[in-house]
């Protein structure tokens, strides 16, 4: 049986996997796409706004608020997940986007298990 992980490990993991999410947040913004799709542009403002409300947190060393911050605010992340992974293919059949849609799941998916509490403080 493994030990759960600490606040501090999960927060250090979340901000990996951020690092992902800052990628196709920076790829979405920087594509020509975005420039004429209202959606788009709110996908990658919402990515954005996720990891800026996890910054102060983190700068702090505060992995409480930081991970109190990250599960409030993860449906929102969840809901700009969806909507991109939705209007990708209208958007662009692409390679890239094909890849910045998995990549932002992927992410996304596994920031939403590390944001929920281990199992014995549920």
């Amino acid at each position: 049986m493994t030990e759960p992980m600490t606040d501090r490990q999960r927060v250090v993991e979340i901000d990996q996997l951020l690092s992902h999410v800052w990628m196709v947040r920076t790829f979405l913004k920087h594509s020509e796409e975005a420039e004429e799709d209202d959606e788009l542009c709110e996908v990658h403002r919402t990515l954005y706004d996720y990891m800026l409300a996890l910054g102060g947190p983190l700068k702090d060393g505060d992995d409480a608020k930081y991970l109190k911050q990250a599960k409030k605010k993860l449906k929102k992340l969840r809901n700009a997940t969806e909507l991109f992974l939705e209007i990708q293919p209208e958007i662009s059949s692409h390679t890239n986007f094909q890849m910045a849609a998995a990549s932002l799941k992927l992410a996304v998916d596994q920031v939403a298990l590390l944001v929920r509490p281990p199992s014995n403080e549920a």
